[in-house]
C-alpha cells in the first residue's frame, strides 16, 4: 500500500519494514503518512478517505491511478459537481476532483 500511495501522491517511500511503511514528500510540503499492518481487512468504511485534485484533468488522474493498480467504483454528479470514486488496491475509497483542464474549468483553491 506505501507504494501504490507514494507513487500515487508523488511521494517517496521513506522508511519500509514487515509492519510499517513511511512516506514523505520529497519537497516536504506535504503530510508524511505512515502505514500499519492490520490483522483484519477493510469492514466498513475507510480509516482515512483521501480526495485528490489533479494537475490537469480528471480522466488523466483516473487513468495513471489505473495504471498504479487502482479501479473506479462510480462517477457522481451532485450539487453542480462531479468526482470518480475509487478503490485502492485494497478496496480503500478515494476521490478523484475535477481539475483545472476539465471543462468546464474550475478555480483551484489554495
Amino acid at each position: 500500500m506505501a507504494e501504490f500511495w507514494a507513487a500515487a501522491l508523488g511521494y517517496d517511500v521513506d522508511e519500509a519494514e514487515d509492519e510499517e511503511a513511511l512516506i514523505r514528500d520529497p519537497a516536504g510540503r506535504g503530510w508524511p503518512l505512515l502505514f500499519l499492518v492490520v490483522p483484519e481487512g477493510k469492514i466498513v468504511k475507510n480509516r482515512v478517505h483521501l480526495d485528490l485534485s489533479p494537475p490537469s484533468t480528471m480522466r488523466e488522474e483516473v487513468d495513471r491511478l489505473t495504471a498504479l493498480g487502482a479501479s473506479t467504483l462510480r462517477f457522481v454528479e451532485e450539487h453542480g459537481s462531479v468526482w470518480t470514486v475509487m478503490l485502492d488496491p485494497e478496496g480503500n475509497e478515494l476521490c478523484v476532483l475535477r481539475g483545472p483542464n476539465d471543462d468546464p474549468p474550475r478555480e483551484r483553491m489554495s
